[in-house]
């Protein structure tokens, strides 16, 4: 059995005037954006707290600078590092994941299945553990 999430390189447009990156749901990945999010001046070397979800699916990209994240499905994990603003992954629901590492000055951006629903978090590492036994 293979990991559930996936690494997506989405299009990106050289130009020697600055590069271009393009996304579009359903195209590029399959859902339609019900919310976006970013995170920003996270201390350099730092970190964000883990979680995983019942419902949502995310699209998660470091538009600039770099940070790495944690998967783990309950039966794989591996840990990715995100440093081009044309690479994403691509975190279905029941994968816990933490976003570590951060650059100085990284932005990752999020892109969400569902609007903001406090009842689909899992937030415990243990609690998600019991549920994928």
């Amino acid at each position: 059995m293979k990991p559930v999430w996936q690494l997506i390189q989405l299009p990106v447009f050289f130009d020697s005037r600055g590069n271009v990156s393009v996304i579009e749901a359903l195209d590029d990945f399959p859902f339609e954006i019900a919310r976006c999010h970013w995170i920003y001046d996270v201390p350099g070397g730092g970190a964000r707290d883990g979680h995983a979800f019942r419902r949502n699916t995310e699209l998660i990209i470091a538009l600039s600078g770099s940070f790495d994240i944690f998967l783990d499905n309950g039966i794989h994990h591996q840990t990715l590092s995100l440093n081009r603003s044309y690479t994403a992954v691509l975190v279905p629901p029941g994968v816990w994941r933490e976003l570590t590492n951060f650059s100085t000055n990284a932005v990752a951006l999020i892109l969400s299945s569902i609007a903001y629903d406090p009842e689909d978090y899992i937030s415990d590492y243990d609690a998600f553990s019991k549920l994928r036994r």
